[in-house]
């Protein structure tokens, strides 16, 4: 046995996820060479390891890399554009977005910062839902992320002029675009940076694509052998446009074209019934919960616990930056215990400890990299975080006659605590530092470009008759 590490924490608490639970050993111990963790337990069973670097961790947390299974990095520019109106899609966002997404620049820098905001909140596994991804994975290898990709494809013309309730109009040549953009994608990117990038199939949703189109896709990804990451009964406007043009609900409509299995990662399902949401979960598809960007833009809390009475394939997301107004998995953690207590009336469900594995373990098999990430074990890829519990927000710690390490994490911790992050065994946040960027540039460039975008916003705004947003921006003046 080889017993020359690379890196080796020694007196740490170590959340492993291994087990039922969170597997909390006391003192504990993490070795890492190259890309794999490759001893696990406790410090004095270590003695016999030597490592580059010994990093001595009391009081700190070792622990997996959160996952974000839901973001919509490239909307990184547009933060707190669209908040507190019901059409946050129509009143709010859709202008800034019709002019940002013909700024490819404006893009990728925002999804650059987006990016480098949730890892220095401990995320380390995103799966990146967007347009145009084959420019964006680019900013996930500068920064040394692990990246689940797709590119987002709809049918939906460039300048959408539909009304609030009318039938989306299609445009068959932008859908066929983007598919064959997602194609590409997997063909260039698909395993590379040693398998830190893996591409999916992004259709939006089953209301913004045609049968056609949905079928194809599935088909193309079947083939490949990798997964499809899909909004689904995303809200009441989904649902409305699918009984119109099929006169079904989106979860029987997939359910009949052969979506709903092992390879579909469900998110949202802001408007399914809780029977719906039982049925997608005994197919084994996964589901996304997005509770904060969900409980902004629509005031919903969707059925996972429903969910969860058929299957742990539960994940959390983050979603975009104007619907969330963050991209930081233990805000998300945190939204979806409260929120998910207080729609059941009952301060029990959602624990800490469970809603902890939805952003790890997990959520490493709701995305399909079970076997790869998620927990602390010999043989897996390195993708660990190190918090700060001598930080006022989560300090004191106790292990007994109770422990609250991970009530903490979870209700306390804000993702400034995070000290140190490891991607695929390489130091990407050092001494809370990203290495590879210039963090301040980054901001500094994303601000510049965003003066661009929202000084040609101006005029599609304006089109918009009576927006609350105008009428919510004169009321702050006054």
């Amino acid at each position: 046995m080889d017993h020359k590490l690379n890196i080796l924490f020694l007196h740490a608490i170590v959340i492993t996820m291994q087990g039922k639970g969170v597997g909390i050993i006391e003192d504990g111990a993490v070795g890492i060479k190259g890309d794999q963790i490759t001893f696990v337990g406790k410090s004095d069973d270590a003695k016999g390891y030597t490592a580059e670097r010994v990093i001595l961790a009391e009081n700190k947390v070792i622990m997996p890399g959160l996952i974000d299974a839901h973001i919509h990095s490239g909307d990184g520019l547009i933060r707190g554009v669209s908040q507190d109106l019901n059409n946050w899609m129509q009143h709010g966002i859709w202008p800034f977005e019709q002019v940002l997404r013909q700024d490819e620049d404006a893009v990728l820098k925002g999804s650059l910062m987006n990016i480098m905001e949730a890892m220095k909140a401990g995320t380390t596994t995103f799966c990146d839902f967007d347009t145009p991804m084959t420019k964006i994975v680019e900013n996930h290898i500068q920064l040394g992320t692990r990246a689940r990709v797709c590119e987002l494809i709809s049918e939906l013309p460039k300048e959408s002029k539909t009304g609030i309730g009318e039938l989306y109009e299609f445009d068959p040549a932008e859908g066929n675009a983007k598919y064959k953009r997602n194609v590409e994608l997997y063909e260039e990117w698909h395993g590379k940076a040693n398998g830190r990038i893996t591409c999916m199939f992004g259709p939006q949703g089953a209301d913004m694509l045609s049968k056609e189109l949905l079928l194809e896709i599935k088909n193309t990804a079947d083939k490949l052998q990798t997964g499809i990451h899909m909004h689904v009964s995303q809200g009441d406007r989904e649902i409305n446009q699918m009984i119109q043009r099929y006169g079904k609900r989106t979860i029987p409509f997939l359910d009949e074209i052969g979506y709903l299995d092992t390879s579909l990662m469900a998110v949202h399902l802001t408007e399914a019934t809780e029977n719906e949401t039982r049925f997608l979960a005994k197919t084994g598809a996964g589901m996304v919960l997005c509770s904060g960007s969900i409980a902004i833009i629509d005031g919903l809390i969707p059925p996972s616990a429903a969910f969860l009475e058929n299957s742990n394939r539960l994940a959390l997301g983050s979603d975009q930056a104007p619907g969330n107004n963050c991209n930081n998995m233990f805000n998300e953690m945190k939204f979806t215990a409260i929120l998910n207590k207080c729609k059941a009336k009952n301060p029990s469900v959602f624990p800490a400890w469970k809603v902890l594995r939805m952003a790890t373990i997990d959520a490493a098999h709701a995305i399909g990299l079970g076997d790869e990430i998620g927990s602390i074990e010999v043989g897996k890829k390195a993708d660990i975080i190190m918090v700060d519990f001598t930080q006022p927000c989560i300090a004191p710690i106790i292990h007994y006659p109770v422990r609250n390490v991970v009530p903490n994490l979870v209700y306390s911790a804000k993702g400034s605590e995070v000290e140190m992050v490891i991607i695929d065994g390489k130091v990407v946040i050092d001494n809370y530092k990203v290495i590879s960027v210039d963090e301040k540039k980054v901001v500094s460039d994303a601000q510049q470009a965003v003066l661009r975008v929202s000084k040609a916003t101006g005029e599609p705004f304006s089109r918009i008759p009576d927006t609350p947003l105008r009428e919510m921006m004169n009321n702050e003046e006054l």
